[in-house]
């Protein structure tokens, strides 16, 4: 019989549907008894999400650590953020508490180039919490802008490209959709 191994699953591309297929897969490892955990880099506790609602009926806690977009808030409140919210989400990881840990919009933290983030989101740190997790613990990466050195790492890279999006149509965030 195999052993169970912890899989690191990376979403990425420019579509709509890496936090939402995050979430289908937390659906399903719930449904199977896993314990999850999930933790939002961009998104502010300051907002009310669908998700998040209807995750807390499961039993599946769901964390905002950051502030909002990046063009919302200064570069250090977002760095404070980062150095605050980082070190919650590695021990969470490396606690082997949970059977799945998603790390939502983690891809879109790293890329920031508008302001320094290394000193407080080092991306080989990233790297070894990656590969010296928990054997059983999943691992769920999302965001746009995968870095290649998380690609590397990663057992499945899943590319989600827009083809068409009501956006380029006027239509903006909608409730029960986005969020």
């Amino acid at each position: 019989m195999m052993e169970k191994k912890g899989l690191t699953l990376v979403y990425t591309g420019d579509g709509k549907g890496k936090t939402t297929s995050a979430l289908g897969l937390t659906l399903r490892a719930v449904g199977r008894g896993y314990k999850a955990k999930i933790f939002q880099f961009i998104k502010s506790p300051q907002r009310s999400y669908g998700e998040q609602i209807a995750l807390q009926k499961l039993g599946v806690d769901m964390v905002q650590l950051g502030i909002g977009f990046t063009w919302t808030k200064t570069p250090e409140e977002h760095r404070e953020a980062l150095r605050i919210g980082w070190p919650k989400a590695k021990e969470a990881v490396l606690s082997g508490e949970y059977d799945v840990v998603i790390l939502d919009e983690l891809n879109n933290a790293l890329s920031i180039e508008t302001f320094p983030i290394e000193d407080v989101l080092p991306l080989q740190e990233v790297i070894d919490v990656i590969k010296n997790r928990p054997s059983h613990v999943h691992l769920v990466i999302t965001g746009r802008n995968a870095k290649q050195e998380i690609k590397d790492v990663a057992d499945l890279v899943s590319v989600i490209d827009v083809e068409k999006h009501y956006y380029n149509e006027g239509i903006p965030a909608v409730k029960g959709i986005e969020f």
